[in-house]
């Protein structure tokens, strides 16, 4: 991989964006793209909204009417992807994360915001580079091998598994 461009927009004001999460996506990206062994350059556009924002772009985009944590848009098919002209970067997508539900998933996972968005931003960069997970089955379980291998290489591995802590013995 040569370079990558993450533009991030924040687009919210529900919550404060704490400081390095920025760079934090930015890392997340370049480590999905790394242990991929994506090859060239490639253009990524991280937009952080509210749960309103997000609901809405899943109601047009997808017919679900409700929150989600987090959406992809890949802009490339069977590894195919359009080039920006002026770079000749490969313009993966676009991922578009709620910032109000990476707290409330964080705050019931039991761990920082920053490994929520962490992981988000993996799991949607997966996407982006064509893993699906809809059967629940093989592709479900590869993917998320692969999402907790990128949360240890930046140092933001699970400290259990994804249990609902208000569930806890």
């Amino acid at each position: 991989m040569d370079k990558i461009k993450v533009i991030i927009t924040n687009k919210q004001k529900d919550v404060k964006i704490p400081t390095g999460l920025r760079m934090l996506i930015r890392r997340c990206c370049n480590a999905v793209l790394t242990m991929e062994e994506f090859p060239g350059s490639v253009e990524v556009s991280v937009t952080l909204v509210n749960n309103k924002q997000i609901r809405e772009l899943n109601n047009e985009y997808r017919d679900i009417d409700r929150v989600t944590d987090v959406l992809s848009f890949p802009m490339g098919e069977n590894g195919k992807y359009d080039t920006d002209p002026s770079t000749g970067a490969k313009m993966l997508g676009d991922i578009v994360i709620s910032m109000e539900k990476a707290v409330e998933q964080a705050e019931r996972f039991g761990h920082s915001l920053q490994r929520e968005i962490g992981y988000l931003t993996a799991h949607s960069m997966l996407h982006l580079l064509g893993y699906d997970h809809e059967d629940n089955g093989l592709q479900r379980l590869r993917m998320r091998e692969k999402e907790e291998k990128v949360m240890s290489l930046l140092g933001l591995p699970s400290s259990s598994s994804y249990v609902n802590k208000d569930n806890e013995g």
